[in-house]
């Protein structure tokens, strides 16, 4: 099963998060595999933490959400964690754009009722997919990390109208500096 984990960074929290980064990095890394991961960012102030990866139920989701080191000190006011389905069936890694060059978002959807598609720059797309309940059965939302030029361009790739909210933020690749 595919989960989407959010975690939101609590105001004020850029010292402990940065103090916990290698804890933070060696708790990923007993996660190898994932389909995505990265920061968050207003301007250069880290403001959360993506993990897309792939788990044997909504326990070890739950569980890997919740006993990650910076939620464990106190870092992140919440954790937005979904069932997924990644429906480009790709990692971050094989996007065709590479790591670097341009600039990257998270684009969060936010509904309920009939999946809405993802509309255009579908060539910038690097991951996405749908939020659905803990048993897969309902559509809650919309993820999606893609390259575009700016916050409303990226905005753009979801339905207007369509989405209770709509959040943009932005991402960059995560990982193990190498």
């Amino acid at each position: 099963m595919e989960f989407f984990c959010y975690h939101r960074d609590r105001p004020g929290s850029a010292a402990l998060r940065q103090e916990l980064l290698e804890a933070h990095w060696s708790y990923m890394d007993r996660f190898p595999g994932m389909i995505a991961r990265g920061p968050t960012f207003d301007g250069d102030v880290p403001t959360g933490s993506v993990h897309v990866l792939d788990l044997p139920d909504v326990a070890a989701a739950r569980a890997f959400a919740f006993e990650e080191p910076g939620y464990q000190a106190g870092a992140y006011r919440d954790v937005l964690l979904r069932r997924w389905h990644n429906t480009l069936g790709r990692t971050m890694w094989d996007f065709p754009g590479g790591r670097t060059g341009g600039d990257r978002y998270l684009v969060l959807g936010f509904g309920s009722g009939s999946p809405v598609e993802v509309e255009g720059a579908h060539d910038e797309l690097i991951a996405c997919g749908p939020l659905l309940s803990d048993d897969g059965a309902a559509w809650l939302g919309t993820a999606v990390l893609l390259r575009a030029p700016d916050a409303d361009a990226a905005r753009g790739v979801l339905a207007p109208g369509r989405y209770a909210g709509v959040e943009v933020h932005r991402w960059q690749f995560g990982g193990r500096p190498s």
